[in-house]
């Protein structure tokens, strides 16, 4: 019986030993769970607040051209009449991360606007925008920036273009440099 005794002693001495050692092994090494995280943003966004208007005008006997600049001011070519009324350059409200440059790319074809009430025609070009057409001309400051934009509308004769509204859509490219 002494004898089971001492082994049994032995066989718990020999366990908490162990226990012991183990413990002082883990306590060397640890295992931790990382964390990961990332976060997709949208580097341009872009909106148009006003649109582009030639506003009201009368074509003479042989057409011409209304000029409208980024800036809002109207110059006319040619036997064009303007009439009463406002125009406007289009604006558009881009944002995005600040610091971000950006390129502006306008139509380089021609843009057709067509008579509400037949299939008479016009075409826009000579688009222009401020800040200009060039890459990285843009910078969004503060996470915005209002970009302008102006263009040439060509106008026929009064039979080319009836008396009416004109309306047609065009698209803008803002890229991130």
């Amino acid at each position: 019986m002494k004898r089971l005794r001492l082994v049994f002693i032995s066989l718990i001495c020999l366990t908490c030993v162990s226990a012991v050692t183990a413990e002082a092994q883990s306590a060397t090494a640890s295992t931790v769970t990382g964390h990961i995280t990332a976060e997709v943003i949208s580097t341009l966004a872009a909106t148009e607040t006003t649109q582009l208007s030639f506003g009201k005008f009368s074509p003479g006997p042989q057409g011409g051209k209304l000029i409208l600049t980024p800036e809002s001011s109207i110059s006319v070519m040619g036997s064009v009449w303007p009439g009463s009324g406002t125009h406007s350059a289009a604006s558009f409200y881009v944002t995005g991360d600040p610091g971000v440059a950006f390129t502006v790319s306008l139509p380089s074809d021609p843009v057709t606007i067509t008579h509400m009430g037949s299939a008479r025609t016009m075409t826009v070009e000579e688009w222009r925008s401020v800040p200009e057409a060039e890459p990285g001309a843009g910078v969004l400051e503060n996470g915005s920036q209002v970009v302008y934009v102006g263009a040439t509308l060509n106008v026929g004769t009064l039979n080319d273009n009836p008396v009416g509204v004109y309306t047609g859509t065009y698209t803008i490219t803002f890229e991130f440099n």
